[in-house]
């Protein structure tokens, strides 16, 4: 008989739905993105994280 491979299909695809299936569930990896910016109608300034797998973005007011 011959050698038998192992196929990686499964591996594949786990990896790739990983991320999307994280962050569809609400379950972003949040990031802090450089520089912080004031909001002058509110008076307060503003920190903005961005996700690193989806890129969705999400402010906070201190």
């Amino acid at each position: 008989m011959g050698d038998v491979i192992p196929l990686q299909r499964r591996q594949r695809r786990r990896k790739q739905g990983e991320g999307r299936t994280l962050c569809a569930n609400g379950r972003h990896r949040w990031l802090l993105e450089k520089g912080s910016s004031f909001d002058v109608s509110k008076g307060r300034l503003v920190t903005v994280y961005r996700c690193s797998r989806c890129g969705e973005r999400r402010h906070e007011y201190q």
